[in-house]
């Protein structure tokens, strides 16, 4: 059975809302999945699974205060044998949308971790995200999930 991990980072929920509407619909496809809140989780945690996925808000332009342990640590980890995808949620408003996500994607890289799905960005502006965006995410897992290696 295929291990996921769900890290998210939360200042009103959305992105709590998001991991577990994840979590649900990866459970469905057979996975085993735990979710947790990022500044509650070691990075190093990362290594017991196949798949990490990361969703985070972005608080103007940077990372949230909740997320920068967790980023730090990642840095320092190798992770040739891990899959990941990444999601946040952002503002248009702002020149640079999501950059958490760019950032995070930027760290698993350089752990040797290689995409299991491309990232995804939610527009937050009116408060409330799609779910539906992040269906062809989900997609994409669930042929990793499903596929032998």
């Amino acid at each position: 059975m295929t291990k996921i991990k769900i890290v998210y980072a939360s200042l009103t929920g959305t992105n709590q809302h998001v991991a577990n509407y994840l979590k649900a619909k990866l459970l469905a496809v057979g996975a085993s999945v735990t979710a947790s809140e990022m500044s509650q989780t070691a990075a190093a945690s990362l290594a017991d699974v196949d798949i990490a996925i990361v969703t985070s808000y972005t608080n103007d332009n940077e990372l949230p205060e909740e997320a920068l342990a967790f980023y730090e640590e990642l840095q320092d980890l190798e992770l040739p044998q891990l899959r990941f995808a990444v999601c946040g949620t952002g503002d248009t408003a702002y020149p640079q949308f999501c950059t958490a996500v760019d950032l995070f994607e930027s760290a698993f890289l350089g752990t040797g971790a290689l995409p299991a799905a491309r990232s995804v960005k939610l527009d937050a502006t009116a408060g409330k995200v799609d779910l539906a965006v992040l269906d062809p995410l989900i997609a994409r897992l669930t042929i990793v999930i499903t596929t032998p290696r």
